[in-house]
């Protein structure tokens, strides 16, 4: 039996969503990569709603037969309204998948997970052989770290240890990110706190010098995977 009530019968998304005849044109282009069989990595944003959209369009028309691994809540929950059947890492490894992200520099180097998904994102990523990063012009910069922080997810009883290593770094400034639509810190898809980071320079080793702090669970530097850059 189906759930009846209002939340089951639609796609979650909240606001307007920008530019959306470019979005759609290229949801659309990802959606012609799906062939039957695919195992998915499923991704948020704006563009991978729509891109999520029409591949579940597709799947449904042509009768295919594919598996999604969602990297959210939200990625997971329209999924199910939208009739496709999910996976996990612990099951299936992703033959490929699609994301946006917040920047993308000249090399393909990305700032992610500003919506508090970026440690499944990034497990996904690394498990697929390719991911399609969906973006529009805005999110190209000359220099990764030009108009966001990187967002680094901590364990909760790390923030202070976190906050005393990082003044080691060349670091500009430190902080941990409050919600606004509740009392107290962001808390991640997996219930860590979010510390907001900004360098002057960011070198390839960053991440992996970041990731080695004890209590930083994950860092929204994605460095050195597998993507393809997809423009709107």
């Amino acid at each position: 039996m189906k759930w009846k009530n209002k939340l089951a019968d639609q796609a979650i998304w909240s606001g307007e969503i920008s530019n959306r005849d470019r979005k759609d044109k290229v949801a659309q282009q990802v959606s012609h990569f799906v062939k039957n069989g695919d195992v998915i990595g499923i991704g948020s944003g704006s563009t991978s709603f729509l891109a999520l959209e029409k591949i579940a369009k597709r799947v449904a028309e042509e009768r295919l037969e594919i598996l999604a691994v969602p990297t959210s809540k939200e990625a997971e929950m329209n999924c199910s309204y939208y009739g496709l059947t999910t996976t996990s890492l612990l099951n299936h490894q992703p033959d490929w998948g699609f994301d946006g992200a917040d920047e993308v520099d000249r090399e393909g180097r990305l700032i992610k997970g500003r919506g508090g998904a970026l440690f499944a994102e990034k497990l996904v990523m690394a498990s697929a052989a390719k991911t399609y990063i969906l973006v529009d012009d805005s999110k190209h910069v000359a220099k990764l770290g030009e108009k966001f922080a990187i967002p680094l997810e901590v364990d909760p009883r790390a923030v202070h240890l976190v906050e005393t290593t990082l003044q080691k770094f060349d670091c500009d400034h430190v902080q941990m990110r409050m919600a606004k639509a509740k009392d107290g810190p962001v808390l991640t898809e997996a219930g860590n706190v979010l510390m907001d980071v900004r360098f002057a320079h960011i070198p390839d080793t960053l991440e992996k010098e970041l990731s080695a702090i004890p209590g930083v669970i994950e860092t929204g530097l994605f460095i050195g995977y597998s993507v393809e850059i997809l423009t709107v």
